[in-house]
């Protein structure tokens, strides 16, 4: 232990922060708790009598006697803390990330050191007793030359809504590949499953190369039937295994396995798992200890905010891989694929069909099918629950909310609208009372007309530019202005047909020789 004089004040005592709360107190440095929830507070002053709570972070801004604090709060208030805090000349912990912009972190960075305060992230693992042999390890020569090194980081439960499985788990075991490797990755690629919650990820596999060669893989999931949290580390050597749910005599396990070539095979050599002896200590307790032996040396922390602006700049290629890999939903049984501009995004549970094409900046909602041969423009959003025939056409800048149904060959044009609420207010929700419209094989909808919800269009119905349409439409009905009104029929070839509106009559279209009779005001093809 440090025997530091050092004042320390716990901002958030929550989920992780009660853990900070005990072993400060245990290293005799905790001097102010400081929550947003009374009853939080309350409880702590009933466990550490001695130790000030407030609810205010000014006050611990403004207080002297404290010299550092320790920041346990959601990710997004970290960057506006410690800022705030290394403004005050505060040193400052801060658990992980580090923030979640990599701006906000090289400013804190340089904000710190022009402060001359001390910034560290807490990184728990490298104060970790068998992970510190494993890098003595690795770095003495002992593995040979590091091949691949995989994490596996599972449970079930700790489900979180602020932020993805990535993000919860994964900056503890990218740090240490970080460390362990001393470089960063080349490239990275991601994937994941969203299960519970549309936008956030339960389970995501990240995968890493490097310069020197050296690949590793770190899976993540709060969705898993038991935990483990493994880290292996294969060199030409040997193999080491850290299994940190494991008794601590079998945490750190090394394997002299050899490969041995014989007439051009590769024959494996397998030998008995090696004990690796190291002195047990909590690592949290250490990670405490190191901050305050930091301020009082005025020295740097082993993950300072350096090292956790490294992790946050390979989370946030993480986070953008993942984002891109859930995009490319190709060959979605038998032989159907389809085209999906980089830039557009698909949630997970839609359908594409065979063919369609989807282009720059659309986004096609949870729920929705696209059929086959489609053509979807830039800028269009379809969805949540949205049904799309065959070989539609949507231009650019159309919007097909939930409640609108489009069966085959429909053709909206640029910028034109469905309605689905009649009477929307943006402070009030009208999602139960969302408006059915249903449009019929072959309509057409031309570019900037509005269709109020709530109605039918009439197969192969033509809506003019511009129109607004109020009412339904019947089968090739010819509708134009604000209301629309109709002033003709129109054949499947797209002509407008000489017939009356009303009454009796007969068209042959002279460009596909189709025939129309009307009869009573309504058109029908013959044959």
């Amino acid at each position: 232990m440090s025997n530091i004089l050092s004042n320390i004040a716990v901002i958030g005592s929550g989920y992780w922060g009660k853990n900070l709360v005990r072993n400060f107190n245990t290293l005799s440095a905790l001097h102010t708790i400081c929550d947003t929830n009374q009853v939080t507070l309350v409880n702590f002053k009933e466990q550490y009598p001695e130790v000030n709570i407030v609810s205010a972070y000014s006050d611990v801004l403004t207080n002297p006697e404290i010299h550092g604090v320790a920041i346990a709060t959601p990710a997004e208030t970290h960057a506006t803390l410690a800022r705030e805090a290394l403004l005050a000349s505060k040193d400052v912990y801060i658990e992980k990330p580090l923030c979640l912009s990599e701006q906000e972190g090289a400013k804190l960075n340089s904000l710190a050191k022009k402060q001359n305060c001390v910034l560290m992230v807490g990184h728990v693992l490298w104060y970790h007793p068998v992970v510190l042999k494993l890098k003595e390890l690795v770095d003495s020569g002992e593995l040979g030359r590091i091949q691949y090194i995989y994490s596996n980081r599972l449970n079930l439960g700790k489900l979180r809504r602020e932020e993805n499985v990535l993000w919860s788990f994964a900056p503890h075991d990218i740090s240490v590949i970080l460390g362990l490797t001393g470089e960063m990755p080349e490239t990275i690629r991601a994937q994941g499953g969203n299960y519970l919650h549309q936008q956030i990820a339960d389970t995501t596999m990240t995968l890493m190369n490097f310069a020197s060669g050296i690949k590793a893989h770190i899976f993540v999931s709060w969705l898993h039937p038991f935990k483990e949290q493994k880290l292996v580390v294969v060199g030409e050597k040997q193999m080491a295994i850290f299994d940190d749910v494991a008794p601590w005599d079998d945490k750190l396990l090394l394997y002299p396995h050899s490969i041995e070539w014989t007439d051009n095979v590769p024959i494996a050599n397998k030998a008995e798992a090696v004990r690796i002896e190291v002195e047990q200590e909590e690592p949290l307790k250490a990670e405490c200890d190191h901050f305050l032996g930091c301020i009082r040396d005025r020295s740097t922390p082993r993950t300072d905010g350096e090292e956790g602006l490294r992790v946050l700049q390979v989370l946030n290629r993480c986070q953008e891989s993942l984002e891109k890999e859930q995009k490319v939903l190709v060959d979605r049984g038998g032989d159907s694929s389809f085209f999906q501009h980089e830039s557009a995004v698909i949630d997970s549970g839609v359908e594409v069909g065979a063919d369609s094409k989807i282009w720059h900046f659309s986004h096609i909602l949870r729920g929705s099918r696209i059929g086959q041969g489609c053509n979807i423009g830039q800028n269009v959003v379809i969805g949540p629950n949205v049904t799309v025939g065959d070989k539609c056409k949507i231009q650019n800048n159309v919007s097909v909310y939930e409640g609108v149904s489009l069966e085959e060959d429909v053709f909206c044009g640029p910028s034109m609208v469905f309605t689905n609420v009649m009477n929307p207010r943006a402070a009030i929700s009208r999602r139960d009372e969302f408006c059915e419209t249903v449009v019929r094989k072959g309509v057409t909808f031309g570019a900037n007309c509005t269709i109020v919800g709530g109605v039918e269009i009439g197969t192969y119905a033509f809506i003019g530019a511009g129109a607004v349409g109020i009412g339904d439409v019947p089968p090739y009905g010819l509708m134009v202005g604000n209301p629309a009104r109709q002033i003709g029929w129109m054949s499947k070839y797209g002509k407008k047909m000489d017939l009356p509106l009303t009454g009796d009559g007969e068209y042959c279209c002279p460009f596909s020789g189709e025939e129309y009779i009307l009869s009573d005001g309504v058109v029908v093809a013959r044959g």
